[in-house]
Order: C-alpha cells, then sequence, then structure tokens
C-alpha cells in the first residue's frame, strides 16, 4: 500500500498522541485532515482547524490537489511567543 506521512508538531503531538503516523495516498490534504480527525476525534479536530500544513516543506495552499504516495505532511498548530 502507498502512504502518506503526517509529523505533527507541539499541540498538534499531544492531541495526536504520537509524532507521526500514515496514511493511504491518493487523496487530498483535506481527505487526509478527515480521516485523521476520524482516528482521533474530539481531541485532535480543533487543533486541525486552526493548523498550517507543509507538504514536503511547502506551505499547502491547494487543499483539494490529490496529494502522491511518499509526501510528508507536517502538522504546526499556532505557536505562542516571541
Amino acid at each position: 500500500m502507498e502512504t502518506v506521512t503526517v509529523r505533527y508538531f507541539a499541540g498538534a503531538r499531544a492531541a495526536a498522541g504520537r509524532s507521526e503516523e500514515t496514511v493511504s495516498a491518493g487523496r487530498t490534504l483535506d481527505g487526509v485532515l478527515s480521516e485523521l480527525a476520524e482516528r482521533h476525534g474530539e481531541r485532535l479536530v480543533p487543533v486541525l482547524t486552526v493548523a498550517s500544513f507543509l507538504v514536503d516543506g511547502v506551505t499547502c495552499h491547494d487543499r483539494d490537489k490529490l496529494l502522491p504516495a511518499g509526501v510528508t505532511i507536517d502538522v504546526l498548530p499556532p505557536f505562542a511567543g516571541g
């Protein structure tokens, strides 16, 4: 099975209960996020609604574009500090 790697940072890591996982490839970012919301439920959903997403290190602006196998999605919640 071809997969996409999802990496969680900061509060997203705490909400997902892990730092990384894989999902099947060939879906959009929104499709992947729906699966993650189903997997992790009410703890992760609020984080996903405010997070930024990098696909292979580049900010993802087109959440309807199909993601090929092998890419890495970084889930970055808002960071505080200065």
